[in-house]
C-alpha cells in the first residue's frame, strides 16, 4: 500500500521539488513571496473591484488556486491569481445577467470559476489542449490591448466617482457625456495624484541621484513594493485627515475569515447562460497562463505539458469556484516579479497564499479605510503599460492578413465588448486564412546552372525548356485551392504551343483531398487530349499514398520521379531523341 502511495507521488509535478527541498532554497522562496504580496493584496482587491466583486473575494482568489497550481503545475514560477484581462471577462461575462455586487451575481461568479476549472480540466485530461491555441498570436496581442484600453476605461469611474459604463467605446463616451458634470473634483485629484506618484516615482529611483545613494537591488524592490507603499499611506491619510469627509469613497468593511469552502449555487439554466463565456475565458485564461509559463520554462531550460497545465489550471479554478472567488489564470507581472525576485520552487506561491490567509484573518480591518481611487489608479498604471500600438503597424508590415485580423480584433473589443471581438477575431483569423490557402503561390520554376537546383523564373536566371513546363504549388492540396491549380496550367498551356511535358514539382505538397485528386485527374484528361504528358516530382510519401489509392496513376501517360532534376533530365533526353529520330 506503501508503495502505491509513493508511485502515485511521483507523478505528481510537486513531487520533483519537494524531494530535494532544502533550507537555502526555502529562503529564496521566502524573500521571493514577501516581495509578490506587496503587488498581490492590492491588486488582488483592485481586480476583484473590476470584476463587480467585494475586494475580499480578490484575497480569497489567491489561496487556493495557487496551493493546486503549486502541487499539480509545470512552472516554478508562475504565480496563478486574478488578473485584469480574466476580471474584466468575468464582469462582462456576468453584468448583462445580474445586478452587479448582488448575492446572486457573487454566487455567478463562483459558478463560472467552477465551469471554467471543468472546461480547462476535461480539455487536459483528454489531450485537447492544442484546441485552445487555435487563436493566432496576432488576435491575442490585439485583444490584450483593446481589453486593457477597456479596463483603464472601466476604471475612470472609480476616479470621478461617477457611474460610467465601460462595456464598449460606444457606451464609455454616453455615460461619460451624462455624468461627466457630477465628477467629484476631491476624488479625482486624489486619484491624479496616485497615478503620478506611481508613475513618476520608478523613474526618479532610476534617476542619476538615486543609482549613485542606493543599490539597484534595494531601487528595484522599492519600485515593486509601491502599490502597497501607496496603499498603507493613503490609508493613514483618509484616517487622519479625514478625507472621507470630502467625499472620497472607500472600500469599507471586508469580512475577517477563511474563504467560505462550499459549492456555489447552481442550475442548468443558469449553466446554460454562462457557458459561452466559461469558454471563452478558458481560452484565453489557458493562452495567457501558458505563454508566460512557456517564457520562464525556456529561461529556466525546464520542459512544460501543455496538457499537465491545462489540468492544474483546471483545478485551480475549480479551487477558486469552490473557495468563493472567481476566475483566475497566470499573472505576467506577479510571475516576472516572482522569477526576479528568486523564487526557485512553488513553494514560493503556497507561502504567498499563507501570508495572504493570515491578511485575511487578521488585517483585513487595516483596509477599510483604504480609497477606492487607490485600487483604480493601480490597476489603471499597471494595465496601461500593456497599451502599445506598435504591434499593430509591425504585424501590418509584415503580413496584411494577420493585421486585418489585429485591427478587427481591437474594434470588435471595443466597439461591441470583449468575448464578442476575440469571436469576431477568431473567425477573421479563420476566413483569412481560407483566403490565403485558397489563393496558393504557384510559380514556374527552372534549373539554375551549374547546379541541380530549381528556383521561380521571375526570381532568377535560370533554364527552361519550351517543350517542358515545371510548376510548384507551395501548398497542400485540397478542395479550396485545387481549381487555382488547373486554373494556371490551362494559362501556361495556351501561352505555350511548343509544350510537350508538364511537371509538377510536389515537394512542397504535404497532403491532398479527394477535391484535389479528381482535379489532378481532370487536368491529366485535359492534358492528353492536347498530348501533353502530366508528370509529378518529389512527391511525399503521406501524397503517394493517396495517390496510389486513386485513379489517377491508372490514366496517367507521365511518370512519377525521384527528383526534379532527373525528371528535367530524363524527359529532356526524351525530347533530343525524338527530335534526332524524326530527322533521321
Amino acid at each position: 500500500m506503501a508503495h502505491s502511495k509513493f508511485k502515485v507521488l511521483t507523478f505528481l509535478p510537486a513531487w520533483q521539488w519537494l524531494k530535494d527541498y532544502d533550507s537555502p532554497t526555502f529562503k529564496a522562496d521566502l524573500l521571493a513571496s514577501l516581495i509578490v504580496i506587496a503587488m498581490l493584496v492590492p491588486q488582488g482587491m483592485a481586480y476583484a473591484i473590476v470584476a463587480g466583486l467585494p475586494p475580499i473575494t480578490g484575497l480569497y482568489a489567491s489561496i487556493l488556486p495557487m496551493i493546486i497550481y503549486a502541487l499539480i503545475g509545470g512552472s516554478s514560477t508562475l504565480s496563478i491569481g486574478p488578473v485584469a484581462l480574466i476580471s474584466m471577462m468575468t464582469f462582462a461575462t456576468l453584468s448583462p445577467l445580474f445586478e452587479v455586487g448582488s448575492a446572486i451575481y457573487i454566487q455567478a461568479a463562483c459558478l463560472l470559476a467552477l465551469m471554467v476549472g471543468i472546461i480547462s480540466f476535461l480539455l487536459g485530461i483528454f489531450k485537447f489542449g492544442f484546441l485552445i491555441r487555435l487563436i493566432s498570436h496576432p488576435v491575442i496581442k490585439s485583444f490584450i490591448i483593446a481589453s486593457a484600453v477597456l479596463i483603464a476605461f472601466s476604471q475612470i469611474k472609480l476616479l470621478f466617482d461617477i457611474p460610467l459604463k465601460a462595456d464598449n467605446i460606444s457606451s464609455f463616451i454616453v455615460s461619460t457625456w451624462q455624468y461627466f458634470p457630477y465628477t467629484n473634483i476631491a476624488t479625482f485629484v486624489f486619484g491624479m495624484i496616485s497615478i503620478l506618484f506611481l508613475v513618476l516615482t520608478p523613474k526618479l529611483l532610476n534617476s542619476a541621484f538615486f543609482s549613485k545613494k542606493v543599490s539597484s537591488a534595494v531601487r528595484s524592490n522599492l519600485t515593486k513594493a509601491l502599490p502597497l507603499i501607496l496603499v498603507f499611506a493613503s490609508i493613514l491619510l483618509v484616517h487622519f485627515a479625514h478625507l472621507d469627509h470630502l467625499g472620497i469613497k472607500t472600500v469599507g468593511e471586508i469580512p475577517s475569515e477563511f474563504p467560505p469552502i462550499n459549492m456555489p449555487y447552481w442550475s442548468w439554466a443558469l449553466i446554460v447562460k454562462l457557458f459561452p463565456g466559461a469558454v471563452m475565458i478558458a481560452m484565453v485564461s489557458f493562452v495567457e497562463s501558458i505563454s508566460i509559463a512557456q517564457a520562464t520554462a525556456f529561461q529556466k531550460r525546464k520542459n512544460l505539458n501543455s496538457n499537465q497545465e491545462l489540468i492544474a489550471l483546471g483545478l485551480a479554478n475549480i479551487g477558486a469556484g469552490l473557495s468563493s472567488s472567481f476566475p483566475v489564470t497566470g499573472s505576467l507581472s506577479r510571475t516576472v516579479v516572482n522569477a526576479d525576485a528568486g523564487a526557485k520552487t512553488p513553494m514560493a506561491g503556497v507561502i504567498s497564499s499563507i501570508f495572504i490567509i493570515i491578511v485575511s484573518l487578521y488585517f483585513t480591518g487595516l483596509f477599510r479605510e483604504l480609497p477606492l481611487a487607490i485600487l483604480a489608479a493601480t490597476i489603471m498604471v499597471s494595465i496601461w503599460k500593456l497599451v502599445d500600438f506598435k504591434p499593430f503597424f509591425e504585424t501590418w508590415h509584415y503580413s496584411k492578413a494577420d493585421g486585418i485580423a489585429m485591427w478587427v480584433t481591437f474594434f470588435g473589443v471595443l466597439c461591441f465588448d470583449i468575448s464578442t471581438g476575440l469571436i469576431i477575431g477568431v473567425i477573421s483569423t479563420f476566413i483569412l486564412l481560407l483566403w490565403r490557402i485558397s489563393r496558393p503561390h504557384i510559380a514556374v520554376i527552372g534549373l539554375i546552372q551549374d547546379t541541380q537546383h530549381f528556383r521561380n523564373i521571375s526570381r532568377h536566371n535560370v533554364i527552361t525548356n519550351p517543350q517542358i513546363v515545371s510548376i510548384r504549388i507551395d501548398e497542400s492540396l485540397t478542395f479550396l485551392n485545387a481549381n487555382a491549380l488547373m486554373e494556371f496550367i490551362i494559362a501556361e498551356v495556351s501561352q505555350n504551343t511548343l509544350l510537350k511535358h508538364v511537371i509538377i514539382n510536389c515537394s512542397s505538397i504535404s497532403s491532398i483531398d479527394l477535391s484535389a485528386l479528381e482535379t489532378l485527374e481532370e487536368i491529366n484528361e485535359e492534358l492528353l487530349k492536347l498530348d501533353i504528358q502530366l508528370h509529378f516530382s518529389e512527391v511525399k510519401g503521406p501524397v503517394m499514398d493517396k495517390l496510389q489509392h486513386s485513379k489517377l496513376l491508372q490514366h496517367l501517360r507521365g511518370k512519377i520521379f525521384l527528383s526534379h532534376f532527373q525528371a528535367v533530365q530524363e524527359l529532356e533526353a526524351e525530347i533530343s531523341y525524338s527530335q534526332t529520330s524524326y530527322m533521321i
